[in-house]
This record gives structure tokens, C-alpha cells and sequence, in this order.
């Protein structure tokens, strides 16, 4: 097992970090804020969702593009690359006026995110060994919980206070500190780099390829129905608070702080679990959980929208739990040249999953009320458990009993 630097590893961790914060809030905060977004734009209630369908799909098609030519150029410029040009494009959402504007903003972010998009699981394959990836993607997960913890529900209240774009502004800034952290501090891996065309035709040919690996496709849509369970349950959550509980911004912004506190126990604990005894049943188990809450969560609001704490609670340390020894998984099921575009290809149809979710889940919640909404997110979750548990074998080098 190759020895790794205390010092460099953490300041690598911390610039990963801290680019998770940003760039996983920034998107995370849609949800809490979008009825505001309306609000102040003046847009329609059935193209509020299609502001997180157009920057999911975005993601997903730069991030296509980008995984092979991060195997080529290596992770640490596209970290760069990513990093700056999502501080720019969230620095520029205080001049939107109206939808298009609006929407163009969040295209732009889309971009600046494709670029990111698995870059940073990628990287943890790059430069820990195998033994620690769940771990490190454990810790670099927390960036996205303490988002939910401090920075979506201190977004929220400011973004009542000042505007939407206010928290916009404050993700920014940390983009751009991320950006020269990672600058000043992250090196490139010590892997080889792939030899492979960044020429649209050969990247097309190249995923192919790739997906003609049976655990391949199952991975690719474990991925997408792991985000549309996901996005078509939580998007309009705080909506339907809203509309049948009278919930506030303070009420919505404690919903994503306990949200946010689940997310942190959650994510290093899922890691290291599966580092030890695997990432199979890990999933498996989270997934059916996940489907099991979601299902009956709305009769517990009957009692009082207190009981949204809770619920809210289980369901991001579920939603969690799962994503971890997920992601580790995927990373061990391609060789090293070939992880950048693996990981490009899964999460990218992921993105495809959350444009679907956020696409219909309007369309869902008008029809047929949040019920029908956390029905599809709970078959998502019980199917995606089903796939992996036929069609995915554990890998050997993941049950070594090891202290990390």
C-alpha cells in the first residue's frame, strides 16, 4: 500500500472539501428557495423545476466530454478548469432579470459543474489506495452535508433577506477560494495518464466500449435511479410544506440543517463500514430502507409538520448511506486509465436521472400530490436495490478487515 503524507492529504481533502461545499449548495438550494425564485422573476409554477432540468442536463453532457480528457490531461487541471468556471458563473446570477436569464445562469453553472463531475471521485481513486477511498470519499461527502448544515439554511433566510441571488454570491466566493487551494496545493496524482482521443466521435466510440461492461450498465443505472429517487422526492418537499403546513424560511432552512447534520454522521460512517465489510449490502440494505420511509413518509405529517424533522432526517442519512459505498464502488470497477471516463459516464447519466426527476416531479405534485412524488422515489430506490443485488458482484480487495 503506497504511504501517503499526512500533510498533503489533508490539504488535498480540505481544498476537495471545500469545492464540494460550494458546488453541491449551490445546486442544493434551488429547491429551498425556488418558490422565491418564481416569486421575484415571475415565473410560471411548471417551468420552476425545468431551472434544475437545464443545469442537470448540462452537467451530464460536459460531463461526457470531460472524463476522457481528464484521463488524458490529468484531474488536477480539470479540479482548476471546473472550479473557475463555476465561481464565475454563480458570481454572475446577480444579474438575472427573468427566466431566460435565469436559466441561462444555471446553464452556465451546469458547465462549470460537468467539468467537476467525478473529478473529485476520480482523484480519490487517483491518490489513495484502494483501502482508504471509502473513507476519503466519506470525508469529502461532508462538504456536502455541511452545505445542507450551514450553507442552505443560512442561504435560505439571506435569500429572503437580500434576494435570491445573495447565497449565489457567498457560494462563489468559496468556489474561488477552492480554486486557488487546489492551485497552491493539490498535485497531480502520480498514475498514468491515458493516451485516449478527445475527439467527439472517439469519446462517443470510447463510452460504448465502456458500457459493454455488464457491471458497467448496471452502475449507470444504478446512478440514474439512485438521483431521480432522490429529485423527484426532495424537490418539491419544501413546496408542499409550504402549501399545506404554512412552513416558513426559518422552518425550511432547520429541514436542511437536521437534513444537513444526518448527511455528516452518515457519509464517513457508510465509508468506512464498506471499506471493511463491503459496499454490496451497504447499498442494497440503504436502498430498500430508503424506499420503505419514503413511502409512508407523508402520513407521518398528518401529526404535525414537526414530524418533517425526522423523516427528513432518516431519509438523507439513507439517501447518504447508499451514495458513499456507491461511488467507492463504481471507482474499483475500471482500471486507472479509464476511471476519469467511467466515472464521467455514471454520473452523467445520474444527471440524466435528476433532470428526469425534477422534469416530472411538477408535473407529479400537481396531478397527483406529494404522494405520488415519494411513490417514485421510494420504486426507484427498491429497484435500484434489486439490480445491484443481481447483477453486481462485491469486489474481493474491499472485504479486508483493515483499520483505516
Amino acid at each position: 500500500m503506497p504511504q501517503i503524507e499526512k500533510h498533503k492529504s489533508e490539504f488535498i481533502l480540505l481544498s476537495l472539501w471545500l469545492l464540494m461545499f460550494s458546488s453541491s449548495s449551490q445546486f442544493l438550494i434551488i429547491s429551498p428557495i425556488l418558490s422565491q425564485i418564481g416569486e421575484q422573476l415571475s415565473i410560471p409554477d411548471a417551468l420552476r423545476g425545468t431551472l434544475i432540468t437545464a443545469y442537470a442536463l448540462t452537467l451530464g453532457i460536459v460531463a461526457l466530454l470531460t472524463g476522457p480528457i481528464s484521463d488524458r490531461i490529468g484531474r488536477r487541471k480539470v479540479l482548476l478548469i471546473g472550479s473557475g468556471v463555476l465561481a464565475v458563473s454563480l458570481a454572475l446570477h446577480q444579474l438575472a432579470f427573468d427566466y431566460t436569464s435565469i436559466l441561462i445562469m444555471r446553464i452556465l453553472s451546469g458547465f462549470g459543474g460537468g467539468v467537476l463531475t467525478g473529478s473529485c471521485v476520480a482523484y480519490i481513486g487517483d491518490y489513495f489506495p484502494k483501502e482508504r477511498r471509502g473513507w476519503a470519499n466519506g470525508v469529502i461527502a461532508t462538504g456536502s452535508a455541511a452545505g445542507q448544515i450551514l450553507g442552505i439554511p443560512v442561504g435560505t433566510i439571506v435569500s429572503e433577506m437580500f434576494g435570491f441571488y445573495a447565497p449565489f454570491q457567498f457560494f462563489a466566493v468559496i468556489m474561488f477560494i477552492s480554486f486557488f487551494m487546489i492551485l497552491f496545493w493539490v498535485p497531480q496524482p502520480k498514475v498514468e495518464l491515458a493516451n485516449c482521443s478527445i475527439k467527439i466521435g472517439d469519446i462517443v466510440k470510447d463510452y460504448f466500449s465502456i458500457l459493454k461492461i455488464k457491471s458497467v450498465k448496471t452502475i449507470a443505472l444504478g446512478y440514474l435511479l439512485m438521483f431521480l429517487s432522490v429529485t423527484v422526492f426532495i424537490v418539491y418537499f419544501p413546496t408542499w410544506l409550504e402549501n399545506e403546513y404554512n412552513a416558513s424560511s426559518v422552518d425550511i432552512a432547520l429541514l436542511f440543517f437536521i437534513g444537513g447534520l444526518a448527511t455528516i454522521f452518515s457519509g464517513p460512517l457508510a465509508g468506512k463500514i464498506s471499506d471493511r465489510s463491503g459496499r454490496k449490502s451497504i447499498i442494497i440494505i440503504s436502498n430498500l430502507l430508503l424506499g420503505l420511509i419514503m413511502s409512508i413518509s407523508i402520513f407521518f405529517l398528518d401529526f404535525g409538520i414537526e414530524f418533517s424533522y425526522p423523516v427528513f432526517f432518516i431519509i438523507m442519512l439513507l439517501a447518504v448511506g447508499r451514495m458513499i459505498p456507491f461511488q467507492a464502488l463504481a471507482s474499483e470497477m475500471i482500471d486507472d486509465k479509464s476511471r476519469g471516463r467511467m466515472m464521467a459516464l455514471v454520473i452523467s447519466v445520474g444527471q440524466i436521472g435528476m433532470a428526469i426527476g425534477s422534469a416530472i416531479s411538477g408535473y407529479v405534485y400537481t396531478e397527483f400530490g406529494f404522494f405520488g412524488n415519494a411513490i417514485i422515489g421510494a420504486i426507484a430506490s427498491v429497484v435500484m436495490a434489486v439490480l445491484i443485488n443481481k447483477y453486481i458482484s462485491e469486489p474481493k480487495m474491499v472485504l479486508k478487515n483493515e483499520s483505516v
